[in-house]
């Protein structure tokens, strides 16, 4: 029974930092996603081809980056005694990002201090996906990226409504999709809000919160791999 609280917890948590960090270095750093990385080849493309956008090029960091932190994430796994420690790893560097941003960015302009800060919450968002693979149990799915998420839930109301609502296994998959998607949702209209006011600063929130989830989702259980 805890553990299924866990799951339910950890998935709105995931779902609302990747939403909020994805929106977050979008809305103030040049149009930049952070945890759907793939979403940057096509606005890398749009600036090329728009040809008045030098640092669209920056864009394309943003890969080697996330696969480099999806490697050190690997390796924080195999190296530790339980599941959360990728979690407690994503939280410090987002709140690494949000000091940095706070201490060292204080214009809206896109400078050498702001893509750093960027980088490192793709590198967070990397730690965010690997933890997705490698335990795919923890949540009820992908956190980082919607897709997956919103087709499942599709096919799911279809066959509910199908039954008039009477398949009680798709009821529950229709629930467990709706915490993933909401979470992701509501982090991203949250992460739009703060970032226009207050800027990548904001990062330190969701830093805080990966934290809270580590010390609260069981941190001394041992590693279940899938």
């Amino acid at each position: 029974m805890e553990n299924q609280h866990n799951i339910w917890f950890v998935t709105l948590i995931l779902s609302a930092v990747a939403g909020y960090c994805d929106t977050v270095t979008f809305v103030s750093a040049g149009s930049i996603f952070s945890a759907h990385v793939t979403g940057n080849f096509i606005v890398f493309a749009y600036q090329i081809i728009k040809g008045t956008d030098a640092q669209a090029w920056v864009k394309l960091l943003t890969f080697p980056v996330f696969m480099l932190s999806v490697i050190i994430g690997g390796q924080i796994a195999a190296r530790s005694v339980n599941r959360y420690k990728i979690l407690l790893a994503e939280g410090l560097v987002l709140l690494l990002s949000g000091i940095i941003s706070e201490l060292f960015v204080h214009t809206p302009a896109l400078t050498l201090q702001t893509y750093l800060v960027v980088m490192l919450v793709v590198f967070a968002m990397g730690l965010q996906n690997a933890f997705g693979k490698l335990y795919a149990k923890e949540t009820f799915g992908p956190t980082t990226m919607m897709t997956g998420n919103v087709t499942q839930f599709s096919l799911d109301l279809g066959k509910s409504a199908g039954s008039a609502f009477k398949d009680l296994i798709s009821i529950e998959s229709l629930k467990k999709q709706g915490v993933t998607i909401g979470g992701f949702l509501f982090g991203c209209v949250a992460g739009a809000l703060l970032a226009k006011h207050f800027g990548l600063t904001v990062i330190v929130l969701p830093g805080a919160g990966m934290i809270i989830c580590y010390f609260s989702t069981g941190k001394n259980e041992p590693v279940t791999t899938v």
